[in-house]
């Protein structure tokens, strides 16, 4: 495999486990949160860094999967 072809599937890995990663640990604060009983406020600052990493992870995957269709058209995959 070529390295042009390995760097978009390490890409599509990273923007995995930041998607999972992210998922588990707002769900965990989002509980822990309520049990506490943290302000508002903070929830919705939990849930928007929530959407940022949401966001991160979606433009990596476009990026990615489009250099793969890049490297699949030169010949490279």
């Amino acid at each position: 495999m070529s390295r042009t072809a390995a760097e978009p599937r390490s890409a599509m890995r990273a923007a995995a486990f930041v998607t999972a990663g992210s998922i588990v640990l707002w769900f965990a604060l989002s509980w822990a949160g309520g049990a506490v009983g943290i302000p508002s406020r903070y929830a919705f600052l939990l849930d928007f860094a929530a959407l940022a990493a949401f966001f991160w992870a979606f433009v990596v995957a476009v990026r990615a999967w489009r250099g793969l269709r890049q490297g699949r058209e030169q010949g490279d995959a």
